[in-house]
């Protein structure tokens, strides 16, 4: 390993190895505002440069495109990524900003068949189902999804904001990889039942918005005023107004373990869920998103710093003070059904 790429691990108990830092894809195409395509493109390759070597994407970003966005990537370095994308979030043709939770057998059967198109691979390294339609067994959402690997469309499963009985009910119909679900130093409501569950049965925690959609960066202290009209974080709770200042505040020990080590505020953020690899007992590969090289370059180098007891300390208490939830609507969260 050289000095500049990252550590590995695996997903789930017999998965393939991965940089233990992946990408998150989404803001290329979709949710945080317009991208530089060109800039994204050198962002997919400086990450492999890095060692990064999961790529996430989903069906549901951008109505298909972030997964077209990546294609010629994917088919430039296929032997090289280990590709995840998602089902679940259906788009009504008419009403393009609403989504609809289906996790029925014919609509994954569209779903996985539309990704493999716009993906131009033959297979999906690892396939989620996005979020939880609670009006189907998820024994039957598994289901169909094990046939997908027996087909030899799929390689591994995953789950996204899934809770710890779901996750093993899933688990014993096919094996689960792969968790996915919000995990930062603003969002920790996975860890009373869901990361015990993925401990005990073999499963990676993938956690996204690892820098708490930005606003653990500083780089943003007010959706509804810093971000623009078509920026999704103006929609979140924690990000705008009364929240979003109290909010700020808390984020004072974060700068001074910063300053500590001589980084940036994403760094200290993305090294407290590395370790949380250590704590907690099984691998973690957290996916913070970015459009930029340089942006990658730091994230990466954030796998290097190790914190203190005394940081982790500091740091603890944050979640619990964070003002507003992560959704307006947290049916579709393990946190809103756990």
């Amino acid at each position: 390993m050289s000095e500049h790429t990252i550590p590995t691990t695996t997903l789930g108990a017999d998965g393939p190895e991965v940089g233990v830092q992946g990408l998150g894809c989404m803001g290329m195409s979709f949710a945080y505002g317009p991208a530089d395509a060109d800039a994204s493109r050198a962002t997919l390759e400086r990450a492999l440069d890095l060692g990064v070597t999961l790529y996430d994407t989903a069906d549901a970003y951008g109505a298909g495109d972030n997964e077209r966005f990546l294609a010629p990537f994917l088919a430039a370095h296929r032997d090289e990524v280990v590709l995840a994308t998602k089902f679940a979030l259906s788009i009504p043709p008419d009403e393009p900003t609403r989504r609809i939770v289906r996790n029925d057998p014919p609509y994954i059967r569209q779903a996985v068949e539309g990704s493999l198109r716009r993906l131009e691979v033959d297979v999906i390294d690892l396939y989620y189902m996005h979020r939880r339609d609670v009006n189907i067994p998820i024994e039957e959402t598994v289901g169909v999804m094990a046939e997908l690997v027996r087909e030899g469309k799929v390689k591994q499963l995953g789950l996204s904001e899934v809770t710890a009985g779901e996750l093993r009910a899933a688990h014993a119909v096919h094996p689960i990889a792969v968790v996915q679900s919000e995990w930062s130093l603003f969002s920790r409501d996975i860890e009373a039942a869901v990361v015990p569950a993925a401990r005990e049965l073999g499963v990676t925690l993938v956690p996204y918005s690892p820098l708490g959609r930005g606003f653990l960066t500083g780089s943003f202290a007010d959706a509804s005023q810093d971000l623009g009209e078509d920026d999704i974080r103006r929609t979140m709770p924690r990000f705008t107004g009364d929240n979003a200042a109290a909010n700020a505040a808390l984020l004072a020990p974060v700068r001074e373990a910063a300053e500590a080590h001589g980084v940036t505020p994403a760094q200290i953020a993305l090294a407290w869920v590395h370790q949380q690899a250590r704590v907690h007992g099984l691998p973690v590969v957290p996916i913070p998103g970015t459009r930029r090289p340089s942006r990658v370059e730091e994230n990466t180098a954030a796998t290097r710093i190790t914190l203190t007891e005394s940081e982790l300390a500091s740091l603890d208490p944050i979640a619990d003070k964070v003002a507003g939830p992560r959704y307006a609507d947290m049916t579709f969260t393990s946190a809103g059904r756990e």
